[in-house]
């Protein structure tokens, strides 16, 4: 059997990055395991060359990330649609897609070489901007799609619509769709539940809203989720994951529903979800 591919990615905007890709890079040789770099990552270590996101994908089985959550979301929304495994080394703070700390990263590299790391399939967002019946653009988000409001400090009015029926007019600072995956991020923050990534729903969870009684509300993921600003509106934003905002008028409807595809979230042998909750929000079951 043929050695695993291995694509390395880090931000080396992280305290420590550099050191830790050199270190990678050494043990890779040691054990003959092929490692492709990313080009601004083969840059920060002084290397020859590197890869693209796109030939990462096509050349690699797994892709290990150094980084926080949020390098591995910017990692996902620079991949193709053919997404490979990707196995996070947390060098950030929280780190719910980072399964991995710095220190435990040739635990990982043991994962990879045997074949023993586990895979996570997570669902995926599709989210579609409509104006004026055209498709304006079509987005993925691994996280959650947030509607919020711009740079006036004033509530804003977000119709919403699961499938046919009518949910609510939420008059609130905005709006956050989010997977499972995503409930430990934003959507908790703003009071959602966690959810579990085979729990088969999203959650809608407003941001603030000016009626107290508007709860977060769980939707099954086979449904088709429809969010368009009141009239009158001054004009909002969505952001993907965190990333770039685009601009929503107030004659735009936005569509959710799943993506076809998912994306498979390594992680090492043995650890669960659970484990990963209760390591990264401290769950240790007392006061201390």
């Amino acid at each position: 059997m043929s050695a695993c591919r291995i694509g390395l990615i880090a931000n080396d905007g992280k305290p420590g990055a550099s050191e830790l890709v050199r270190e990678i890079m050494a043990e890779c040789a040691k054990r003959e395991m092929p490692l492709t770099l990313e080009a601004q990552t083969a840059h920060s270590v002084g290397a020859q060359s590197g890869a693209t996101h796109a030939d990462l994908t096509r050349q690699c089985d797994v892709l290990l990330v150094l980084g926080g959550d949020g390098t591995i979301l910017q990692v996902l929304h620079e991949m193709c649609d053919d997404f490979k495994p990707i196995l996070g080394i947390n060098l950030g703070t929280l780190g719910f897609l980072t399964c991995v700390s710095a220190g435990a990263w040739r635990d990982a590299i043991d994962a990879i070489a045997a074949g023993t790391y586990r895979v996570s399939e997570r669902r995926l967002l599709d989210v579609e901007v409509v104006r004026d019946g055209q498709t304006l653009g079509r987005y993925i988000a691994l996280n959650d799609a947030v509607i919020s409001r711009g740079e006036l400090s004033k509530l804003i009015k977000l119709n919403v619509t699961v499938d046919d029926a009518n949910l609510s007019e939420y008059n609130a600072d905005g709006l956050i769709v989010a997977t499972p995956t995503g409930s430990t991020a934003y959507s908790l923050s703003a009071g959602g539940p966690v959810l579990i990534p085979n729990s088969g729903v999203f959650v809608v969870t407003p941001i603030c809203p000016h009626v107290l009684t508007m709860r977060p509300v769980l939707v099954s993921d086979d449904s088709t989720i429809w969010i368009q600003p009141s009239p009158n509106q001054p004009d909002v934003f969505l952001t993907l994951d965190g990333q770039s905002p685009v601009r929503i008028l107030a004659s735009d409807l936005i569509r959710i529903t799943k993506a076809p595809q998912r994306l498979p979230l390594a992680m090492l042998p043995g650890m669960s979800f659970f484990e990963v909750l209760r390591q990264k929000l401290k769950w240790s079951g007392t006061a201390i």
